[in-house]
């Protein structure tokens, strides 16, 4: 029987509820491909309402025996500063369990599980791994561990000791499910966990979802939300695109006539030249931020709320709220 539970709400029921950490180590376990005990799940500062820290809310914080942090994200609508956020997030963890006057090797592992439901980046696999590795620059070899290191910080790569990122771009997956990693993607992207899912966590995610089941309306608003959602973040890419080029050059024919013109102005070559340039750049610069306040003004007359577009462009609610009230200029 089909489980049309989005796991964005499947996450907060299910994996939050310390009866139910089989199920969240079930996960991990799958996507690490190695055995996961989750000791305990974390209420950190970054969940705590911050206006000024708006890009820190995680879903799922949690910690294994061993001390290391998980941070769990779920991400529906398009975010255009998404990486930033990830490497933010990271970073703010880090900073925020190690004491003033701790020494450095007292700094957890993170792992960032990112759950995203749109198109983020450039790719054709619907699952991505991102660690550090030090390569040389005038030798083809990488920077390993000495054997006296290794024996003390217990690790066998460099890699091991910096936090790792995962990316399961949701959508991406459209191939039968062989792994446990794929049978939870899968269950991610359709809500459904079939009678032979074999992956750890999932049979007793069933058992539970058969009392979060949704009745019939529920299911066909959830199936209509998600169509608003795929159509939403493909009409934001599209207007993001044309909204930037279309700035651009505006931009550049704008910031060149004024080049142009001051630079005969003053009358000499040198001058031209320098006009030229000046006008180049103010141009591109212009046609940039020209074409941000086009994209702003086109999502928000398609619906998106101020939240939404504050989050997908990085701006500020006052300045927000400036692009859509002032009139558009015309060159």
């Amino acid at each position: 029987m089909s489980r049309y539970i989005h796991f964005d709400w499947a996450m907060k029921r299910l994996l939050r509820n310390k009866a139910n950490f089989d199920i969240l180590e079930g996960f991990l376990t799958s996507l690490l491909r190695e055995k996961v005990r989750i000791r305990s799940i974390l209420e950190s500062e970054s969940n705590k309402e911050n206006a000024e820290d708006k890009f820190n809310r995680v879903d799922i914080l949690a910690e294994n025996r061993y001390g290391e942090l998980f941070i769990v994200e779920v991400q529906n609508n398009r975010e255009l500063y998404y990486f930033h956020r990830m490497l933010y997030g990271v970073s703010k963890l880090i900073a925020q369990n190690i004491e003033e006057g701790q020494k450095y090797g007292k700094i957890k592992k993170v792992y960032s599980i990112n759950i995203v439901y749109f198109e983020l980046g450039l790719g054709k696999d619907h699952a991505y791994h991102g660690y550090t590795v030090f390569r040389g620059i005038n030798e083809p070899d990488y920077l390993e561990l000495s054997n006296g290191q290794k024996k003390w910080f217990r690790k066998k790569t460099i890699s091991t000791l910096l936090p790792e990122y995962y990316i399961l771009r949701v959508e991406k997956f459209n191939r039968k499910a062989v792994t446990p990693l794929d049978e939870w993607v899968s269950f991610l992207k359709t809500g459904d966990i079939p009678e032979t899912a074999k992956a750890p966590g999932l049979a007793a995610a069933r058992k539970k979802l058969v009392e979060y089941e949704m009745s019939e309306t529920e299911r066909k608003e959830y199936h209509r939300h998600m169509e608003n959602l795929r159509y939403q973040n493909s009409l934001f890419e599209t207007q993001l695109i044309e909204g930037l080029d279309e700035g651009i050059k505006k931009g550049r024919k704008q910031g060149q006539k004024e080049g142009r013109e001051w630079g005969q102005k003053e009358g000499r070559e040198q001058g031209r030249k320098e006009g030229r340039e000046q006008g180049r750049k103010e141009g591109v610069e212009k046609g940039r931020k020209e074409g941000v306040a086009q994209s702003v003004r086109a999502v928000h007359r398609n619906g998106f709320t101020i939240e939404q577009i504050m989050n997908s462009f990085g701006l500020s609610r006052k300045k927000v709220l400036e692009i859509i009230k002032t009139k558009v200029k015309q060159y």
